[in-house]
């Protein structure tokens, strides 16, 4: 939960781009952001892989107006609307992006390339076919916004009551991470988005990092396989609501297109 997810960044540069507020050089840089290379394939119209740049002119050329951001777990196809075979590829990369405008998809694959040292991440994008339907399960900001505050002492509770209150190392660098991150992305959903939008997804972030602490800390009580399953149980409704509350944030451009 920590990490900007590939889709967000691609949803959130992409929707900048075809809304013209940024160019395609910017877009395409800042949706590699860390990574080497980002290619995507099966594009309609290409025969085969094409950079960020031609890839996205393309999707504007066969209608695409919006991309809107899922990101699936078992039991929970988050932002999905078919067919069975897209899910499975969403859910399996635990992301997707979702065309607006015409019926494409995009479900990243990626691949660590390099010699030992200096490994780095080459994303291959596979565009597919996806049904024209509304997403499954995606709140408006206004209800994202809510769910969070109530989320965020619910996180906070389980976290005391498991002995897990931000102490250790484990703690101290996911807190460290998550301001470096802070720091580093004031712009994470790119020109054009609502303050709101920054708001929630800032929110966001912190109740993944929350989470994030209670499932990978290794101080406090909670170590016998029970008392991990016991965390799991309280912790899930909680990391639900935050990837809930993810998706909003970064479709929330194109679900106010749709209804304006």
């Amino acid at each position: 939960m920590l990490s900007e997810p590939r889709s967000g960044r691609l949803a959130a540069w992409g929707n900048a781009l075809l809304a013209g507020f940024v160019g395609p050089d910017d877009a395409a840089l800042s949706i590699v952001g860390e990574d080497a290379v980002h290619r995507v394939e099966e594009i309609p119209g290409e025969s085969g892989p094409v950079g960020l740049t031609l890839a996205l002119g393309r999707l504007r050329a066969l209608g695409v107006t919006g991309l809107r951001v899922a990101l699936p777990a078992p039991g929970h196809p988050l932002g999905l609307s078919g067919p069975p075979e897209f899910n499975a590829r969403a859910l399996e990369a635990e992301e997707a992006v979702v065309c607006f405008g015409a019926a494409l998809g995009l479900v990243p694959e990626v691949y660590e390339a390099g010699p030992e040292g200096d490994v780095h991440a080459e994303v291959l994008w596979h565009c597919l076919p996806v049904r024209e339907a509304p997403p499954a399960d995606v709140p408006s900001l206004g209800e994202a916004e809510r769910e969070l505050a109530e989320a965020l002492r619910e996180a906070t509770q389980v976290l005391t009551r498991l002995d897990v209150a931000g102490s250790g190392p484990v703690a101290d660098a996911a807190v460290d991470a998550y301001r470096a991150r802070a720091e580093r992305g004031r712009e994470a959903l790119a020109p054009g988005y609502p303050p709101r939008a920054v708001r929630v997804l800032e929110l966001a972030q912190r109740v993944g990092l929350l989470v994030d602490v209670a499932y990978g800390s290794g101080h406090g009580g909670a170590v016998s396989a029970s008392e991990m399953g016991a965390r799991a149980v309280a912790l899930r409704p909680v990391e639900r609501t935050a990837r809930r509350a993810l998706v909003a944030a970064y479709n929330s451009v194109v679900e106010e297109r749709e209804r304006g």
